[in-house]
């Protein structure tokens, strides 16, 4: 994807991201990330959501414990409710709103190719859904 890098420089001095090296300064990022978590984003913010979560993710992993492997199933709940979807919002993802329902009752496993469409969609690491 091409972005435009005057747009992509203003967003850049309008954010002024960096390493972030305290609580404070991970708040003021994690805001913006979460202001830019949208469906359509731009090419320049899309590409500065990516830098965030890179930078938040960084942040994460040098201050905070680690954290136990949750299943992929607990990590797709978790990241419904934090976003507050609803299974007819992964049907894009799932193909049906019944193959969603059986994934998200148990009743079949996310398979690799779903695993890396939510990848996409959460901008995470594949990772956690497999």
């Amino acid at each position: 994807m091409t972005y435009n890098s005057k747009k992509y420089s203003a967003l850049l001095s309008e954010t002024l991201p960096g390493v972030i090296d305290s609580l404070d300064e991970y708040h003021r990022i994690e805001e913006i990330f979460n202001n830019l978590f949208k469906e359509n984003r731009s090419p320049e913010e899309d590409k500065l959501f990516n830098l965030l979560a890179n930078l938040l993710e960084d942040y994460e992993r040098r201050t905070l414990p680690p954290l136990e492997k949750s299943s992929p199933l607990e990590t797709l709940k978790f990241l419904m409710e934090e976003n507050n979807l609803r299974q007819s919002d992964l049907a894009d993802v799932f193909s049906t709103q019944s193959v969603v329902s059986d994934v998200l009752n148990g009743k079949r496993e996310i398979t690799k190719n779903q695993a890396k469409a939510l990848a996409q969609k959460f901008s995470l690491r594949l990772e956690a859904f497999i």
